[in-house]
This record gives C-alpha cells, structure tokens and sequence, in this order.
C-alpha cells in the first residue's frame, strides 16, 4: 500500500487490535511492530523486562549515527472496565472522521504514524537516522522506559533531538508537571464501637493525615512556587483514594489512603513528602501512646518526573518550523520526555489527538490529526535528508 495516510489507518487498526492493557503483556503488539518493521528491512531490537513478559523495541531507520532523531510512544493502554462504549475497544472504528478505540489518542495513533512513514525513509536514504523507540507500562509510572534508557546508556546510542508523541493536538508542549504518589497505612486498634475509648480510630487518624495534606495543598496555592503556562500555576496534592473499616458497630482497625502530588519543574519533591512523614510520625506516637502496635506507615513512588525544555534551543524552533501552529503550551499531564532530557537528548513532546479523548469510553483520534502527524514526519523525514 503506498498511500501513507490509508497505511496509517490500517496500521492504527492493527494496533488497537492488541489490548495491551498495562496490567498485561504488550508482546504481541511489539513483536507485530518488531515483524513489520523486518519486512521493510529495518532491524528491531527487542529489551525485555525481568520476566519477559513485556518489551521495548529500538530499532534505527537510516544511519547509524549520534545526530539523528528519536520518536518515542509507550505500547501500553488504560483498563477499559466498567467503560460504556459504544463500539468493541479493541476493535478500530472509523467514523464521523475519526477512528475510535482504546490507545487510537494514547498512544497508538502516534506510533501508526511513525511506521506508515518507515518505507518512505527507506526509500529517501537519510543523512542522518530516525531511532524509533517503543515503550511498556509507561501507564503504570514510566517502568518500561527506564530499561530503554539504560540500553541506550549501554550501547552508546545518541541523538540530536527526541519527539515524545503523546496527544497535544499537534502543538509543541515544552514542559509539565512530575507525579508523586504517596500511600498511607493506618493500623489502629479494633473494638466494639460502644466501648470507643479502647480502640484506636485508624479512619479518625486517616482524617487527621488527610486534613494535614489539605492544608499543605492550600498552603502551595497561596504562598507556594508560581509558573505560568500551566492550567494550574502551581504544585498540587489531593487525596484520590480512601479505604477503611469493616462494619458501622466496630472501631476501625484499617484504614488506607493515597495522595496525589503534581508539582512543577523546578520545586522539590522531598519537601513536602517530609512535612508529610513528619506529621505521620507525630500521628503515630500519639497512637502508641494508647496501643504500642498501631501507628501510620507512609510509602511514596514517583510516577512521572517534571519536564521543562529549553524553549529557545534549536531542536525546539526546529519542530515549531514544521508545525502549521508556531507556538509553545504546557500541560499538566506526564511523560517520558524527563528520561530522554535527563540523557543530554534535547526533547519536546507533540503527538496526534487530544488527551481529553484519552482514558474515557469512546476513546478517538480525529483523522485530521493523523494526517497532520504524518504530514509532520514526511517533512521530518526530508530534514534529515540535509546533511545539517
């Protein structure tokens, strides 16, 4: 098929057909990825995780050298449980000019791009390489890239540029916030809710940590770090989950929470997850002041680190020149452009689609976003054809 944009679509409907769920594998998606990519003569090289259940994919189109371009998507995709959809989520469906599924926006519309436009850079000879790299449980807090950044450490691959492809409606984003996540874990002391006294409430101290996380979130709003450009100016917490108790008539011995911290580039992390552990420990001594077994266990995973491009660096004007729109945006969402950054990769984020229509039922991408994609990359594909 020579048609890029036809090519694209069967490719996108290929990929939706592989529900790659984070929670399970992704390797038939990545091995369709990897056959494809061998049938037009380009070698894919697999990096598995520990129980080879999952894998990156690395491959190169073109030369192999340290200026090229890396275009990055994750494989993996959101639960569709307890979704109304209107159509199969695994099963790709064009209509009104858009094709739905799950993964079509995040990220799989991306990815379809950047293969329906493998043959034609075969065919250009580029001056200069086009490194695709494809990523696992990017969902799950960016577990997979960490294993592709290390092969890239350890093979001494480099690059000029990275394009990470998460949906921002074509438009080049240059920062957003990181994630870290906190869990709580309150062990109090059972006991029949009539004799209150004796027990040790683990939900009345859940509340007191929770109320304490209110306060540190109100605290940031007002006196906290300011930057402009993103929806929310400043770093975030709230608490998203909570579990607790057994029955209306006994004191609660469990209770379990978990906090959302989206902080900007720039602010520090391990300042407010210590305000909160030592509030914790503070909570904690008072409740082994009445029951020695009880107290507050607190761990924290960082599920998306912050990222903040150079603006101004020429990578960047360099992908802004072959947009339609010259502009810039921050989003409040994470990805793994921190990763590549962090290798000395200068790196943007800009993919097909919006994130509005990600994580929901009826997950879309608009037709003319993966036209505009793919219009983005052929002309991409023609840089890299210079040999500056």
């Amino acid at each position: 098929m020579n048609d890029p944009a036809a090519r694209t679509i069967e490719i996108l409907s290929a990929l939706i057909a592989h529900p790659t769920v984070s929670r399970d594998s992704n390797l038939g998606m990545i091995e369709w990825i990897q056959d494809y990519l061998d049938r037009h003569g380009v070698t894919g090289q697999l990096i598995y995780d520990s129980e080879r259940r999952k894998a990156n994919l690395w491959a190169t189109v073109g030369p192999d050298t340290d200026d090229g371009v890396v275009l990055s998507g994750h494989t993996d995709v959101v639960p569709v449980d307890g979704q109304a959809w209107c159509s199969d989520p695994f099963r790709a469906e064009q209509r009104d000019a858009r094709v739905f599924g799950r993964g079509a926006c995040d990220m799989k519309g991306f990815i379809a791009c950047v293969l329906a436009q493998v043959p034609a850079w075969k065919q250009q000879a580029l001056k200069r390489p086009m490194h695709l790299a494809f990523s696992y449980d990017e969902e799950l807090g960016c577990l997979g890239i960490r294993g592709l950044i290390e092969y890239m450490k350890a093979n001494g691959r480099k690059a000029s540029g990275c394009i990470v492809g998460e949906p921002t409606g074509m438009e080049v984003v240059v920062a957003h916030k990181g994630c870290l996540c906190i869990h709580g874990g309150v062990h109090g002391r059972a006991a029949h809710s009539s004799l209150t006294p004796r027990g040790v409430n683990a939900i009345d101290y859940a509340a007191r940590m929770i109320d304490y996380v209110r306060e540190l979130a109100t605290r940031e709003a007002q006196q906290g770090q300011q930057q402009a450009g993103f929806d929310v100016p400043f770093s975030t917490l709230a608490t998203t989950t909570i579990q607790g108790g057994t029955a209306v008539n006994i004191i609660p011995e469990h209770c379990r929470f978990s906090v959302d911290y989206r902080y900007l580039p720039g602010a520090n992390p391990q300042r407010i997850l210590r305000a909160i552990e030592a509030r914790g420990a503070q909570l904690s001594a008072e409740m082994q002041s009445i029951a020695p077994e009880t107290g507050i266990e607190l761990q924290h995973e960082t599920w998306a680190l912050p990222f903040e491009a150079d603006v101004n660096a020429a990578w960047t004007a360099l992908v802004k020149r072959l947009l339609p729109r010259d502009r810039t945006r921050n989003v409040a969402y994470g990805t793994e452009a921190p990763y590549f950054q962090g290798t000395d990769i200068p790196t943007v984020v800009c993919g097909p689609g919006s994130m509005e229509h990600a994580h929901q039922a009826n997950e879309y991408v608009a037709l003319e976003q993966l036209s505009a994609c793919g219009s983005f990359l052929e002309g991409l594909g023609q840089k890299l054809c210079s040999a500056g």
